[in-house]
C-alpha cells in the first residue's frame, strides 16, 4: 500500500525524471538494434530496402500470376523496372546507411518502446485496468507489425511500380535519388504501422471518456474522409496507394467501434468495485 501511495504522490519533477529515464532506455534500445542493422548492411539494403525494386518481389509475382491466370498482359511480369537509383551527394550513401539503421532500430525495437511506455503509464491505472490491459504490448506490437508488413508488401511495391514507371515524356528518364527511394519505402512502412494502431488509440480514448461508440458511428463518414486525407499526406503521392491504405484503416475503424463498446461495458461492470 505504501508503494502505491508514494507513486500517487510523486511530484511533477519526479514524473519528468522518470520519463527521462524511460526515454533514455528507449533511445539506447533503438541504437543497439540500429547498430546490428548497420552491420548487416548487405541484407538491409540489397534484400529489404531494394527488394521492392526487383520484379522477383513476391507482390509483383503474385499480381503477375493473377494476370496470367485471367489471360491479360500485366506490367508486373516485366523483367525489370525502368528506372535506376543514384547518389548525387558526397555523403549521400553514408547518410542513408546511418538513418536507415536508426529507423530499423525503431521498427524492430517497437515492442520494447511500448514496454517502456507501459511502465510509465501503468502506475496511474486502477488495479482492474492493469489486469484488463496486460495484453497491451502484445496487441499493439502485433498491430504495428501487421501494418509494417502491409506497407512493405502492398503499399511500397505498388507505389514504387507506379511512380517508377510514370513518365510525362520519352525525353525524360527516371534516375531516382537514393534518399527519395528510401523515403518512399520508409513512409509506406512506418505510416501503415502507425495507422494500424487505431484500435489501441480508440481503446484509450474510450477509457478517458473522449470517445464513445455512438460518437464513432455518428461521425463515421467524416472519419472516412479524414482517413483518406491522412492517407494522402503520409503515403507516396499516388491515388492507388492512398486507396489501398484507406481500405484496412476503414476496416480497423469498424473494429474500433466494437472495442469502444466492450470498454464501456466493462467500465460499467467495474464501477461498483471502484467504490
Amino acid at each position: 500500500m505504501s508503494t502505491t501511495f508514494e507513486e500517487k504522490e510523486m511530484s511533477f519533477l519526479d514524473h519528468l525524471e522518470e520519463l527521462r529515464w524511460h526515454l533514455i532506455r528507449s533511445i539506447i534500445a533503438i541504437l543497439c538494434v540500429g547498430i546490428v542493422a548497420f552491420v548487416m548492411k548487405d541484407f538491409v539494403f540489397d534484400t529489404v530496402i531494394f527488394g521492392p525494386k526487383k520484379m522477383s518481389f513476391p507482390t509483383y509475382r503474385f499480381f503477375c500470376n493473377i494476370g496470367q491466370f485471367i489471360g491479360i498482359e500485366s506490367e508486373f511480369c516485366a523483367d525489370s523496372l525502368p528506372f535506376t537509383i543514384q547518389n548525387r551527394t558526397m555523403a549521400g550513401q553514408f547518410s542513408a546507411h546511418i538513418w536507415t539503421s536508426i529507423w530499423a532500430g525503431f521498427i524492430l525495437g517497437f515492442p520494447y518502446l511500448l514496454f517502456e511506455l507501459w511502465r510509465f503509464i501503468s502506475p496511474g491505472l486502477y488495479e482492474n485496468e492493469r489486469k484488463y490491459s496486460k495484453g497491451f504490448i502484445f496487441v499493439a506490437s502485433l498491430l504495428f507489425f501487421m501494418g509494417v508488413l502491409f506497407g512493405y508488401y502492398i503499399v511500397s511495391p505498388l507505389s514504387i511500380n507506379f511512380l517508377g514507371t510514370y513518365t510525362v515524356s520519352q525525353e525524360v528518364s527516371n534516375e531516382i535519388d537514393i534518399s527519395s527511394f528510401i523515403s518512399t519505402v520508409r513512409a509506406s512502412v512506418i505510416a501503415c504501422g502507425i495507422m494500424f494502431e487505431l484500435p489501441i488509440l480508440i481503446y484509450f480514448l474510450t477509457k478517458i471518456g473522449l470517445v464513445t461508440p455512438e460518437i464513432l458511428r455518428k461521425y463515421r463518414k467524416i472519419a472516412i474522409v479524414l482517413v483518406l486525407l491522412l492517407s494522402a499526406v503520409i503515403t507516396p503521392p499516388d491515388i492507388a496507394s492512398q486507396i489501398i491504405v484507406a481500405i484496412p484503416v476503414v476496416f480497423l475503424y469498424q473494429i474500433s467501434i466494437h472495442i469502444s463498446k466492450i470498454v464501456l461495458k466493462k467500465e460499467k461492470q467495474n464501477e461498483p468495485k471502484r467504490t
